[in-house]
């Protein structure tokens, strides 16, 4: 049986042919329903789907970027990378691993535009000063690439800090002009995906959500899945119960380092980034930044480079909480003691107040937080 034989008909019948079973199959649906944040019964509704669904191209496009998010996708853990390529989607054009170059590169791109309906990943910012002339790509400018690429196109989906907010490059004084997808893309829904990189679990999510439903996930204020950026990541933090008891570490390597107590005082920004790196993680879910030792950075949130720096300052000393505080009395302390602190440092726009009450739709709670953030600006101004 040829290659071409294995990637003829729909998901089930190519998963079929490479012997792997139903069970697996279902498994991996599961996984998807979990990381999608969707009830255990959205599982079957998953499966039905891929295992009807034709598979739509996908144009991958790399302008200002280290390709670190290229090589987090290629260490997918489940499915694997070329499970995604062979069965989830149709990768018509990505620089990095496909086999065509030159003409026949381009050629396959172009072809797949003018089909129409094609997803479009974009990696790295898009260099708008001087005409857009730092990043070019067989004689065309990344903006020109992206806007061509984004015609008739059914969705972007920007992966990475970079083309999700500029990211780096476009960190002050920002000398290329760098852009985000989204402020270059009209007409086209466009989903962020923030981090440097983006973890592979967000991005197979985020493609299976699409093929599931026709439709991106629902975001946040940032243009953010709520499935994978709907919390902070100091409510999740696996050392938040230090942080409760006012146990921090002190410098690096000391004994409450090696005890694994909390990094807030050595510049941690979990409590004021919103992604969900301590329950996903990578390297086949192996580990995190903060599981190995090392603050959060804010990474997936807008403007980090200049608003998250430096990043091994020591942050203004916090109180400590009482192993007796509540758990209310602790969420309602680190909302207004943590926007302060952050505050101080250029970040206090960023810091989101705690939730409010338990029960209330999401819609309410992302109106009741952009409030708060606008409230904390003017009181931090005031002061």
């Amino acid at each position: 049986m040829g290659a071409t034989d294995l990637a003829e008909g729909t998901l089930l019948d190519r998963l079929d042919r490479y012997g792997i079973s139903r069970r697996r199959f279902l498994t991996y649906c599961s996984g998807l329903a979990a990381t999608l944040a969707l009830p255990p019964r959205y599982a079957k509704v998953i499966a039905q789907a891929l295992e009807t669904q034709q598979k739509p191209a996908l144009i991958w496009l790399e302008f200002q970027d280290c390709a670190g998010n290229t090589e987090s996708f290629l260490r997918a853990r489940n499915p694997a990378v070329a499970d995604i390529v062979l069965d989830l989607v149709s990768v018509d054009y990505h620089e990095t691993i496909m086999a065509a170059a030159g003409h026949q590169a381009e050629a396959s791109k172009e072809a797949t535009i003018a089909a129409g309906g094609h997803l479009v990943v974009v990696e790295g910012s898009i260099p708008t000063k001087d005409g857009g002339v730092y990043c070019t790509i067989a004689g065309k400018t990344a903006r020109q690439h992206l806007e061509e690429a984004a015609e008739g196109a059914a969705a972007v989906i920007a992966v990475g800090s970079c083309s999700s907010y500029g990211g780096i490059p476009a960190a002050s004084p920002n000398p290329t002009g760098a852009r985000s997808a989204e402020s270059l893309v009209s007409g086209v829904p466009v989903i962020n995906l923030p981090g440097c990189p983006a973890n592979a679990d967000n991005i197979t999510a985020t493609l299976a959500h699409f093929l599931t439903f026709g439709a991106l996930p629902a975001t946040d204020g940032e243009g953010r899945p709520l499935f994978a950026y709907g919390k902070r990541i100091h409510d999740n933090c696996e050392r938040r119960a230090h942080f409760d008891a006012g146990q921090f570490v002190e410098e690096w390597g000391d004994d409450a380092h090696r005890k694994g107590w909390c990094l807030y005082r050595m510049g941690c920004k979990g409590p004021s980034t919103f992604h969900n790196c301590g329950s996903q993680r990578w390297n086949e879910g192996t580990n995190w930044p903060i599981g190995i030792g090392h603050g959060c950075v804010g990474c997936s949130e807008p403007g980090f480079w200049d608003t998250m720096t430096p990043f091994y300052d020591r942050l203004p000393r916090a109180a400590g909480f009482g192993v007796q505080t509540t758990a209310d009395r602790i969420g309602v302390g680190v909302a207004v003691g943590t926007a302060a602190l952050f505050g101080a440092h250029g970040v206090g726009k960023y810091v989101q107040r705690r939730r409010a009450a338990a029960g209330e739709a999401k819609a309410t709670v992302a109106a009741a937080e952009a409030d708060a953030g606008q409230e904390l600006d003017s009181e931090l101004e005031e002061n």
